[in-house]
């Protein structure tokens, strides 16, 4: 099915290779999608979601190295695997340590690759299955599925405004939001002591001791913060 495929970018200044595995990515039941250079990687990067990139190294203007740099220091942690020259072993080594999650050599075996790639893709999902679930003492939250449940599994009730500050504060645990940017968030921008109820509420849900809150925490003369177990 169309929604369970995973979207593919491949990075490479040579014509030939990008269009050869692109058909071979996609007759292997991917979505595949490739760019000449780093500046046409990142225009498509701006527009679509891709689950992880092929990138080759040796490219003129920005390198393969340069472009994943680049995208460390966004913030963007989307697997990456570099495309290296046989000979390249310290270009390898300068990939491992900007952040790739492998490296393949040319000439390669594109089953080796479909291969790296599937491994890749199932340790991404694990770690994104292990960071969704929001761990307090009494309660645990599932960001994918919006749920907050006691530790019998029993559903606790939530309003659509608790869950979506719950959303906000858990995806970046440890992260100071302002009042102003959680009103926002909730459409109340002209209202910030909604947010101060709502975290009230919230509380309730989640924290053994409201007056006390080890979880949901206020940061004096800044915000809210959010830290589970």
């Amino acid at each position: 099915m169309a929604g369970s495929q995973k979207h593919i970018l491949v990075v490479d200044d040579d014509t030939r290779l990008r269009s050869l595995l692109r058909r071979y990515l996609t007759e292997q039941g991917f979505i595949a999608s490739a760019a000449k250079d780093a500046a046409e990687a990142q225009n498509f990067l701006d527009i679509y979601k891709f689950d992880l990139l092929i990138v080759d190294i040796m490219m003129p203007k920005v390198t393969g190295t340069e472009f994943l740099q680049q995208l460390r220091q966004q913030g963007n942690n989307i697997p990456v695997i570099l495309l290296t020259a046989m000979g390249e072993a310290q270009d390898r080594v300068n990939g491992l340590e900007t952040g790739a999650d492998d490296y393949v050599p040319k000439p390669f075996e594109p089953k080796e690759l479909v291969l790296r790639i599937n491994n890749i893709l199932k340790r991404a999902k694990a770690a994104e299955e292990h960071n969704s679930k929001l761990v307090f003492k009494n309660a645990r939250y599932d960001l994918v599925k919006g749920e907050l449940s006691d530790m019998s599994g029993n559903v606790i009730h939530m309003t659509p405004v608790e869950r979506t500050l719950l959303n906000i504060l858990g995806r970046n645990s440890g992260e100071v939001y302002t009042r102003e940017e959680l009103a926002a968030a909730l459409g109340s921008a002209e209202n910030l002591r909604t947010v101060d109820v709502q975290i009230t509420r919230l509380r309730k849900k989640i924290e053994q001791d409201t007056k006390n809150p080890r979880y949901l925490q206020t940061v004096r003369g800044k915000g809210y913060m959010l830290i589970s177990e």
